[in-house]
């Protein structure tokens, strides 16, 4: 019963947050191009959800490839980078220098490499996502007791061994936080790219939107990425309760 009552709320909120939206733009005669009203956006979406469909498929698509190459790309240099100290020492300022890189000034680089289209918002989808994953794998290896990788080595086990039975779940907490943060990054990414250099995609329908001065488009591709955002981060807390339900908080969003 408690746990229906702060559901209600949280949704009683959150119809509240809109409907008040909506009465300061009706009390203030709030132009469209503006702020328009939440309904005007919600009827946007309905009336040009045939046509937006295909560019939602084209985001998400060009997203999830983006995230499962980040994911693999920042396991694979966490897992170095955590294991080993001259790793530390030479490729994680490497990480730091390019993660501090605004991603807007690589588009054009990709560009010019691969040509407009969806390689570069793939690209750009992995260049910004990677980077939390990878903090967070080395920083679950670094977060192993030496006194249990010394009673491994005292019964035979390799440093793999040690990494695949002990090193690596116990990165599992800190892994999938970073992926609820890496899939919003993600998305970021995709949409960056799609407005410099796409014709496709929910990124190239708001820059079109933007330059016809329609605003109810504009944000009804904002309210698709917020619900696609929405919709991954709960997918993998989830999956998340499923493989480290020991180390969830009791907060989560997901068990909310």
């Amino acid at each position: 019963m408690p746990d229906i009552k702060r559901k209600f709320g949280a949704a009683a909120l959150i119809a509240l947050f809109f409907l008040s939206w909506e009465m300061f733009c009706l009390l203030s005669g709030m132009s469209d191009l503006i702020l328009p009203r939440p309904s005007q956006v919600f009827a946007t979406l309905v009336q040009r959800f045939p046509i937006l469909w295909p560019h939602i498929l084209q985001t998400l698509g060009t997203t999830m490839l983006g995230f499962a190459l980040g994911v693999l790309l920042g396991v694979s240099l966490g897992a170095m980078i955590g294991v080993s100290r001259t790793a530390y020492d030479t490729v994680y300022p490497l990480l730091i220098g390019f993660s501090s890189i605004p991603k807007v000034a690589v588009v054009p680089i990709f560009v010019l490499w691969f040509g407009s289209g969806t390689v570069p918002a793939v690209l750009t989808s992995l260049a910004i996502c990677f980077f939390p994953i990878a903090v967070n794998i080395a920083t679950g290896l670094a977060t192993t007791e030496p006194e249990m990788e010394d009673v491994l080595k005292a019964l035979g086990a390799s440093k793999l061994d040690i990494l695949w039975n002990v090193g690596l779940p116990r990165t599992m907490p800190f892994f999938f936080a970073s992926l609820k943060v890496a899939i919003t990054y993600a998305f970021v990414g995709t949409v960056l790219a799609e407005t410099v250099a796409s014709n496709r995609g929910i990124g190239n329908v708001m820059m079109s939107a933007s330059s016809n001065f329609n605003v109810p488009l504009v944000f009804a591709g904002l309210f698709i990425l917020a619900g696609l955002g929405v919709a991954l981060y709960v997918a993998f807390s989830l999956i998340e309760m499923r493989v480290t339900g020991w180390a969830n908080r009791k907060n989560d969003f997901a068990a909310a």
